[in-house]
């Protein structure tokens, strides 16, 4: 359901909330569309329609304006963002906004090996790739895509061009991968990357999933501290990831707990739609058009943001087995 709420003068410099949380992090989709048939998000595909999706100019119009009240972290999502075919110039787009000094990017690594110097050289700075197995027929099985070899000879091309980042998500998945820590930790322990365990969150079209598949992180959290990991400090403009390193390991684990009771607490990112739907949570029950804005001043823009942000809950209500209006994760990008 789509909310439209009325626009106010007032003018502030930051997105700040009722709960003293700061929102220096946009997550921008740029489509709903993908080509990968994930078990926890599109198993049988992408069925949604083509929509309208933001263009460059409004997508420059959008990030100007978050970025005029604090933004300076940008990270595009889908979907799957390379089915753009103007992904190069949005990244560039996006990194010559003033304020903007930190531009990433989260994909499945499909077209990694054939675009990744393009994207670099357009401006960008992190790169997150979605692996969720070593094992080349799990791979497949997860994710619909014989495609494991290429995406790992993307990364490591991405690797040679030093990225200031380069992160692995894996789905936690208790059938698929959850026996596998010590395949990632042979694979962190030569590369200078952070690979990141996510819980499997429930969604609208995944509740029979969620069930036979959803497995807490904290077994793993535990055999990692039992062998000398220590878990790092966050900066402003972290994810959700709690992350460790070793002094043995060139790269770092991390994991991703929505259901620990404290998650939200330190929430510090905003997420707008490929449609220009302004999400205030993952798993909000509503969500805001904010595109007739676009084509207003910026100060009003400006305004209706500073009111939403005031709208957002203390924490999402995945505890109650509520994922809100999230059908699957292709809808915003995770």
């Amino acid at each position: 359901m789509q909310q439209q709420l009325a626009v106010s003068t007032q003018n502030t410099s930051t997105l700040t909330d009722n709960f003293g949380r700061n929102f220096g992090y946009l997550r921008l989709s740029v489509t709903e569309q993908c080509n990968f048939r994930c078990l926890y998000c599109l198993p049988d595909g992408s069925q949604c329609e083509v929509k309208s999706e933001l263009n460059l100019q409004e997508i420059k119009q959008l990030v100007t304006v978050f970025a005029e009240l604090g933004t300076s972290k940008v990270r595009i999502t889908g979907g799957e963002p390379s089915l753009r075919k103007d992904l190069t110039a949005i990244i560039d787009t996006v990194k010559n906004i003033a304020g903007i000094q930190t531009v990433a990017l989260s994909t499945n690594g499909y077209r990694l090996q054939k675009e990744v110097r393009n994207w670099q050289q357009a401006g960008l700075d992190q790169l997150t790739v979605s692996v969720d197995s070593l094992d080349r027929a799990t791979f497949e099985l997860v994710t619909g895509q014989d495609k494991l070899p290429q995406i790992m000879a993307g990364l490591e091309l991405a690797d040679s061009l030093g990225f200031d980042s380069i992160k692995l998500n894996t789905v936690l998945l208790k059938q698929h991968n959850a026996a596998a820590l010590s395949d990632f930790q042979a694979l962190v322990q030569q590369k200078n990357w952070t690979l990141r365990f996510i819980e499997l969150m429930q969604t609208q079209s995944g509740v029979a999933f969620f069930r036979q598949q959803h497995l807490s992180a904290q077994i793993l959290e535990q055999q990692l501290q039992q062998q000398g990991w220590t878990v790092l400090t966050k900066t402003a403009t972290s994810g959700p990831a709690r992350e460790y390193q070793h002094p043995d390991y060139l790269g770092r684990l991390g994991f991703i707990t929505p259901y620990q009771q404290d998650f939200c607490d330190s929430c510090n990112r905003l997420r707008v739609s490929s449609t220009g739907q302004l999400f205030l949570c993952l798993f909000a029950e509503q969500h805001q058009n904010l595109r007739p804005l676009l084509s207003q001043s910026s100060v009003q823009l400006k305004s209706w943001l500073q009111q939403q942000v005031q709208q957002k809950k203390a924490s999402h209500f995945l505890h109650q087995r509520n994922p809100g209006a999230t059908r699957h994760f292709a809808m915003i990008g995770g």
